[in-house]
């Protein structure tokens, strides 16, 4: 049985595809509306599922061209992130026979084709134990930046692994910053184990970590089909479920850009170095004087931003290695104006954030942090 589906964001689309093969189906994917169309017309599907927001022409339109133009009456299903009433009732008045509301889970989305092809109902154990890929459909698209230097002993491969096959929409952009070690070899073999959801930046040389996050940056906004972009720590010190909230928040708000921060309080899980935590209240007060901003903690290494500040804030080198964070809030600032720029930014706490060993910045580079603040202040 052959079924078309629609949608612009290829991640999302893969994923799909991916699971309604598994099951048994034949799948033409389209990225844009015409391109729908002209695969109904040549193919002949059994079932539709359409996205709504597509170049070209829009999911309403697929609608049309199968129901007035065709005269078909094959079942449309509507998969969008979109919850407004006036839209999910058009869509039904068109004539679509379900819609689904992104997030949504994809056995959930097996089990309504089958439903509406009147096909027997084969989900009776669990996801896990019948060996079909779950999963969940986001509604935004999400690439995440991650800066790798010599991490070939210590990248927790199957972690990554284990989020991006249960949490479809994002795409992680592994950053390779001029390593010694065999982490390029590393990178490169996982991402062909995961050749749609995992991509690897080589950078010939070592720049630090924020000119590694900056190219990783500038390379995943040439994906139109991400709405956030964000960075996470090699090490995971701050996990999935925690980065999953910050998208979360900007996704249903009005900020440009959350950021994590590590803050002790009561049901959350802070583990630092000692050494660290008496610099870092040091640091984090002179960046508080800096910034004009009450931040209690610029420096987590989890953030995530809409695709207007990724595109306008990181066209440029940073002037630190490590601290480059500052910068980012001090371009915020100037992008959007220094009463403006406060409301746009979202300071979240973490529910959990542990140091790892084998962190790359060493006493002697926290001690330097207080010089390239100064320098920070001269450019700023």
């Amino acid at each position: 049985m052959k079924i078309l589906a629609a949608d612009d964001q290829p991640i999302i689309l893969k994923s799909l595809i991916h699971k309604l093969e598994e099951v048994g189906f034949e799948v033409q994917g389209a990225s844009d509306g015409q391109s729908a169309i002209d695969i109904f017309d040549a193919q002949s599907p059994v079932l539709a599922i359409l996205d709504i927001n597509m170049p070209i022409k829009t999911g309403f339109d697929v609608i049309r061209h199968i129901r007035d133009v065709r005269k078909s009456d094959i079942p449309i299903i509507i998969m969008s992130g979109n919850d407004e009433e006036t839209v999910i009732l058009e869509a039904f008045n068109l004539g679509a026979d379900d819609y689904i509301e992104k997030p949504v889970g994809l056995n959930e989305v097996a089990v309504r084709v089958k439903r509406l092809l009147k096909l027997p109902m084969d989900f009776g154990k669990s996801a896990s134990d019948s060996g079909l890929n779950s999963g969940v459909l986001k509604k935004n698209g999400v690439g995440v930046v991650i800066p790798c230097y010599n991490e070939e002993s210590r990248l927790k491969e199957a972690e990554f692994a284990n989020f991006v096959n249960n949490n479809h929409g994002y795409l992680l952009c592994f950053v390779n910053d001029g390593s010694t070690d065999g982490t390029l070899e590393v990178l490169n073999k996982f991402k062909l184990a995961h050749p749609d959801t995992i991509e690897v930046y080589d950078c010939a040389q070592n720049g630090g970590k924020a000119e590694a996050v900056r190219q990783g940056i500038l390379h995943l906004i040439k994906d139109p089909s991400l709405d956030y972009i964000g960075f996470l720590d090699a090490d995971l010190s701050t996990n999935f479920d925690d980065f999953e909230d910050l998208t979360e928040t900007i996704s249903h708000s009005d900020f440009k850009l959350v950021a994590g921060s590590r803050i002790n309080r009561m049901g959350a899980q802070i583990i630092k170095q000692s050494s660290r935590g008496i610099i870092s209240k040091g640091i984090n007060f002179l960046i508080r004087k800096i910034l004009g901003m009450e931040f209690q903690d610029t420096q987590c290494g989890a953030k995530v931003m809409t695709r207007e500040v990724a595109e306008n804030l990181f066209n440029t080198p940073f002037l630190t290695r490590w601290i480059f964070d500052v910068e980012i809030f001090l371009r915020m600032k100037q992008f959007y104006g220094k009463d403006k720029a406060p409301l746009l930014i979202c300071e979240q706490p973490l529910k959990r954030w542990v140091h790892e060993d084998g962190s790359k910045l060493s006493f002697k580079d926290s001690i330097k942090i207080f010089s390239q603040l100064i320098k920070i202040v001269r450019n700023y």
